[in-house]
């Protein structure tokens, strides 16, 4: 059954071999384990998943895709109709650990990241495809300009390897991007104290609210009063004029216990 690629799902379908199988090596997969698809467009993943796992869970929008699908007949394979950015995977998947391989939409790519780090304990590892600037920013370490908010969720919560590079000619149609296969493993706990997760993630997010600012104006920028930044900073003895790309993630920990004092 011929296909004709939809520009508003931004797919690109991967089909060189030899990086499917560099994700299936990272993946791992045994015959008692349950794997997860994001976005298995044509199937050719799909497919590996199934010929070596006990069950496999895919999320798809396109209705076309799903038909193609469902054509397999195959009773392991369990197809979730719909937006996985609207998806409730805590309710939809039900017998974890999972792991989950995706080619994510790039255009939609740290959304889902964001998702996957709020459902982490589902997944016993993740290998998941993303356009290079996106791969290059979860791997940077502090001080460097890919550094961001995804760097510091992604570290607190995973041990992250990179899998392969990926040209646009392994994909139909190619993107106008590289690409970069991540392998992520659950920590068994944070890598520091995040002291509350919630917040944590609240003050990391207000600390690049203004990437070139100094920290004390993000955090006053992303929503904290200037008595709270200005206490919170002397408390976690941080100085007010760093940039939040300069803080590691122990940084980010005395911040959160600082400004959570402050703020409560």
């Amino acid at each position: 059954m011929s296909y004709r690629t939809k520009k508003r799902f931004g797919q690109h379908f991967l089909h060189d071999q030899s990086v499917i199988d560099q994700i299936m090596h990272a993946a791992a997969l045994s015959a008692t384990d349950r794997a997860v698809e994001i976005g298995p467009g044509l199937g050719v993943i799909t497919d590996r998943l199934l010929a070596v796992a006990q069950q496999v869970d895919v999320f798809e929008i396109d209705r076309d895709l799903i038909a193609r699908l469902e054509q397999r007949g195959d009773s392991r394979l369990k197809i979730h109709a719909g937006d996985i950015l609207k998806a409730d995977m805590a309710t939809l998947l039900t017998e974890p650990p999972y792991t989950l391989v995706a080619n994510l939409p790039y255009n939609i790519s740290s959304q889902v990241v964001f998702q996957l780090i709020e459902n982490r304990t589902l997944f016993s590892r993740l290998v998941l495809m993303f356009q290079k600037e996106v791969g290059d920013r979860l791997c940077a370490d502090p001080g460097c300009k890919d550094y961001g908010i995804l760097s510091v969720l992604c570290q607190l919560w995973f041990d992250i390897e990179v899998v392969c590079a990926v040209p646009p000619e392994s994909f139909s149609p190619p993107p106008k991007v590289d690409s970069l296969v991540l392998h992520f493993i659950p920590l068994a706990e944070p890598r520091v104290d995040p002291v509350d997760p919630a917040f944590f993630t609240k003050v990391v997010k207000a600390s690049f609210t203004q990437r070139r600012k100094q920290l004390r104006n993000s955090l006053i920028a992303g929503g904290f009063s200037r008595e709270q930044v200005a206490e919170g900073l002397e408390s976690a003895q941080i100085d007010p004029a760093r940039r939040g790309e300069s803080l590691d993630l122990e940084d980010f920990s005395r911040l959160t216990r600082a400004l959570r004092t402050v703020f409560s």
